[in-house]
């Protein structure tokens, strides 16, 4: 057993000695993660070397700077880790910069915003209720308050209304766009987005937190050579650690508003010491392991097995007659608009939990309700697919979901009925399932089929 082993044996065989409260907690979530469906899009499995890597001695160490310009003594470890994080960031996205800094995809944003642009600077990003971020511009961000945020929307059959982008940005000319989202079923034209932020010489930023894992297993269009800066977070679809990086591809030294500074130059200056102090280092060792995996040509597999996942999903679910928003989807998010069934978001986020399925409300085009309410539920294929599920499965799915939200009576926003012989039904299929496809503790279970 080597020395990094022997230190997260003897720290297992303390916890569960002299804390067996958080013991029995973290028993509980082992136990509850192999027994519930996560049909969720805002996350993905880590194997248990990265959970290992996350949790290492590299917790003890403190660092500030970067590899050969550090403020702290006593890095030496951690200056190899942190370098090949970097190098595999790079191998996984094509690109020529990385910064595996960032504590997360919003603090990366924040990073690249605050060093390209001014208070009050235009920002040209997707309206929240279309299936933008936060930090693209919401009012509710410090985003929508230190620039002057514009929005764009979706046309009528819910696709990115390329027109009204390069409308605002002739009108506007913001000095920075940002092409990403949040929940936006269908492929995002990255060409279009770089033509129209070039012939108004803006920056442009592509945020890729949710299809990060697309990108680099080759199911959806890479953004590293067409924006200026790509930003992503590491848990969500990498398998990775809590945690964020930036991304640059063939801009790396391209110059940035002062005429003078290399992008690359801004972006290690934007996260330290400009945004963030010290970062994780054994956050940084997790983010190497889980970029190393997706590296691995069985992570190409399992990207094709979300893709197709998500569009077996969505086919089922509208043949059971949900309304599918776009109609459809090109990456691994299905969006429901429940309203039409007499549901709120809520309702149908809680009572499917009560069955062991987990997915999200969230706002849709056109919502009147609050983001705590909203008219819309968001599913995902990443988890059911890193189980091993295939397209039978889905079918299977698609019916556990109807099965509940057909049965469910809404009691206003908040409140449901929902009859106990479904709800015990349901929650009988589901551990059937999970049974049948468990979390072995394998990052990418093989598949049921092809």
């Amino acid at each position: 057993m080597g020395e990094h082993a022997a230190v997260l044996t003897e720290g297992n065989r303390q916890l569960r000695l002299h804390d067996p409260a958080l013991t029995e907690l973290l028993d509980q979530e082992v136990a509850y993660q192999r027994d519930t469906l996560a049909m969720v899009a805002y996350a993905s499995l880590a194997d248990p070397s990265v959970l290992s890597a996350a949790g290492s001695v590299l917790g003890n160490v403190t660092v500030e700077g970067y590899v050969k310009s550090r403020y702290h003594p006593g890095t030496a470890a951690f200056d190899g880790v942190e370098e090949l994080a970097v190098e595999r960031a790079k191998a996984a996205f094509g690109a020529m910069y990385a910064n595996v800094q960032p504590h997360s995809c919003s603090s990366a944003n924040m990073s690249v915003l605050f060093s390209l642009l001014r208070p009050g600077d235009t920002i040209l990003g997707l309206d929240l209720d279309a299936g933008g971020h936060l930090t693209h511009g919401s009012s509710a961000s410090v985003t929508g308050r230190y620039f002057q945020a514009l929005r764009y929307g979706l046309d009528a059959q819910g696709i990115i209304d390329y027109d009204q982008v390069a409308d605002l940005a002739r009108r506007h000319r913001p000095k920075l766009i940002i092409a990403g989202a949040s929940a936006y079923p269908r492929t995002i034209d990255y060409a279009r987005f770089r033509a129209v932020a070039d012939e108004v010489g803006a920056y442009l930023l592509a945020d890729i937190s949710h299809i990060a894992g697309l990108v680099a297993a080759g199911q959806h269009p890479s953004p590293i050579d067409l924006a200026h800066i790509t930003t992503t977070s590491t848990y969500k679809q990498l398998g990775g650690p809590r945690g964020g990086l930036i991304l640059i591809g063939r801009d790396w030294d391209t110059l940035g508003p002062d005429g003078k500074t290399a992008l690359a130059t801004l972006m290690q200056r934007g996260v330290f010491p400009r945004s963030q102090g010290t970062p994780s280092p054994s956050a940084i060792a997790a983010k190497a392991r889980a970029l190393d995996l997706v590296t691995q040509p069985a992570f190409k597999e399992l990207g094709a097995r979300i893709a197709s996942n998500a569009r077996a999903l969505s086919t089922s679910l509208a043949r059971l007659g949900h309304h599918v928003l776009t109609g459809g989807t090109d990456n691994h998010m299905v969006l429901l608009d429940v309203s039409r069934s007499g549901l709120t978001g809520l309702v149908a986020e809680e009572a499917l939990e009560s069955c062991g399925i987990l997915a999200n409300k969230n706002r849709i085009p056109g919502d009147t309700k609050s983001p705590l309410i909203a008219s819309g539920l968001r599913l995902g294929t990443n988890i059911l697919s890193q189980r091993g599920m295939g397209t039978p499965e889905m079918e299977i799915c698609a019916e556990l979901v109807d099965s509940v939200l057909t049965n469910v009576t809404a009691v206003g926003d908040r409140e449901y009925r929902l009859d106990a012989g479904v709800r015990r039904a349901a929650q009988d299929a589901v551990a059937d399932l999970c049974h049948r496809f468990p979390v072995d503790g394998y990052h990418i279970a093989p598949s049921s089929s092809i």
